[in-house]
């Protein structure tokens, strides 16, 4: 088989691994020519994911001069996390709370944002197996082989580059649920209406509810607005850490069902899918000489699953990482896991990392109330802290 070269591979052509080439396009435009991005399945392809984007992914974005706007969207004004129903809101000021798109939307608009900079991408190639040596990196595929002198790893929670190059690493793994529903259900008035939450205020928040924790499961369940086709939409989900799977827990689909059930729509009557999301844990390996990862195949965070801010993130740090190796001819990467601790991605994700060890570890009933109803102003505090705003702090 033909061998085709190049100095930039990246594998997977989501949000990390295109994140990875717009920023280093923008940091040493002369390797522009160089990168090439691997894309197993084709533009648009389905991608399970809520689709949340925070304000956090919007401003790095926006640094890359790119308006997230343009991409298909409904925003929420308003973001809620409740224990059973209650709990706290959060708003931010002159703007949404949370702009919520479609994955396979969103990664083809950012896709043509990178080829409109002069980025190469081949979509609908396998990778197979990825070797690195002294030299270079061999990468094995269906369509022939490439070597490259340095490989990114973007592809994700199941990716092949970890597996190849770091095959005894201890994996972190969540459980996810999704499945997407009309707005409202067909002939019924939700529960929430006749409370006295009005249609458009629902329809137009998001939720996250805590309420399965003291049934060990280790997360929440999920409602978003969203739109399919330009047709208002909700997505509902729910998201296991796994933290207590040595604990006898209910199928995870059960407090989905409760809670769609609570809202007037019954579960059996949508498509459930599932996917998993591996988390960040302060001791998760990053990189080997010639190959480092970035996106979920490091790990998003724990807390929530949230993945697409953490993707652009890690591409930003990954892509000044590879910009200055290539200026000092030398590519061992051993400092790319500090470089991302001392980030503001990398402070936010030790820290949600941290608080999911509180607050899914203390399941009971009792802590949960206190946290998401009492200690409102704290939680808040804390969120803007240590959770929110770490986008700032990249350089």
């Amino acid at each position: 088989m033909e061998t085709s070269n190049r100095d930039v591979l990246i594998i997977g052509g989501g949000p990390s691994g295109l994140s990875t080439a717009l920023h280093l396009t923008k940091l040493a435009p002369h390797l522009t020519s160089r990168i090439l991005i691997l894309e197993k399945e084709r533009y648009p392809r389905l991608k399970l994911c809520a689709g949340g984007l925070v304000m956090d992914a919007e401003i790095i974005l926006e640094r890359l001069g790119l308006d997230a706007g343009e991409v298909p969207h409904v925003d929420s004004s308003e973001i809620r996390f409740d224990f059973a129903g209650k709990g706290l809101s959060v708003r931010v000021p002159k703007r949404h709370a949370l702009r919520v798109i479609r994955r396979d939307e969103f990664d083809h608009w950012l896709a043509e944002k990178a080829r409109n900079r002069g980025i190469e991408i081949r979509e609908g190639v396998s990778v197979r197996k990825i070797t690195p040596d002294e030299h270079g990196v061999t990468v094995e595929t269906d369509q022939g082989n490439f070597h490259a002198t340095i490989v990114v790893g973007a592809d994700g929670s199941n990716g092949i580059t970890r597996r190849c190059v770091l095959p005894n690493e201890p994996v972190h793994t969540a459980r996810v649920l999704e499945v997407i529903t009309p707005s409202v259900p067909h002939g019924t008035t939700p529960p929430s209406h006749q409370a006295g939450m009005g249609k458009a205020g629902r329809e137009q928040a998001a939720f996250f509810d805590f309420f399965p924790v003291p049934n060990n499961i280790a997360g929440y369940v999920w409602d978003f607005p969203t739109q399919v086709n330009g047709m208002p939409m909700r997505c509902w989900g729910v998201y296991d850490t796994n933290l207590l799977a040595d604990r006898t827990r209910p199928a995870l689909k059960e407090p989905l069902a409760e809670e769609m059930k609570r809202q007037g729509f019954d579960l059996n009557d949508y498509e459930i899918k599932g996917h998993p999301i591996r988390w960040y844990s302060p001791w998760n390996r990053m990189s080997v000489p010639r190959v480092l990862l970035v996106g979920d195949a490091v790990g998003a965070d724990a807390i929530f699953g949230e993945g697409i801010s953490m993707a652009l993130g890690y591409g930003a740090i990954a892509a000044r990482e590879i910009a200055e190796s290539f200026q000092r001819g030398e590519f061992s990467f051993r400092g790319y896991r500090r470089r991302v601790a001392r980030s503001g991605l990398g402070q936010t994700l030790f820290a949600r990392w941290l608080i999911t060890q509180v607050i899914y570890s203390f399941k009971w009933r009792w802590f949960h109330i206190l946290l998401w109803r009492v200690l409102k102003p704290f939680v808040i505090a804390a969120a803007w802290i240590f959770v929110l705003n770490w986008s700032k702090r990249i350089p």
